[in-house]
């Protein structure tokens, strides 16, 4: 795995990948299972996400944390919200852009 934009946010990139990944294994599996129908794929996302939350999101939250500090020290703050301004993302794009 690729070290993380500071040295020091590192280790809790690790942590959350390791963390993130052994959770996706597990909903990847099931998830095929359980799409017979749109709310049984609905109830079995929202299993899961609570899942997520209570296993990796404290991990995320401080990972992401360090992250936003090393940002605004490298002085990317200020090119990340002109790129936000100069190409705002209001919508996600059509599906017909994703699946091209």
């Amino acid at each position: 795995m690729a070290d993380s934009l500071s040295p020091e946010c590192t280790p809790l990139k690790l942590e959350y990948d390791a963390c993130f990944n052994a959770w996706f294994e597990g909903y990847l599996e099931p998830a095929v299972a359980a799409s017979s129908s749109r709310s049984q794929r609905e109830a079995y996302s929202q299993r899961k996400a609570a899942e997520f939350n209570e296993k990796c999101g404290k991990i995320w939250e401080r990972y992401r944390a360090c992250v936003q500090k090393a940002v605004k020290e490298k002085g990317l703050d200020a090119l990340l919200q002109q790129a936000r301004d100069e190409n705002p993302l209001t919508e996600p794009p059509p599906s017909s852009e994703i699946s091209s």
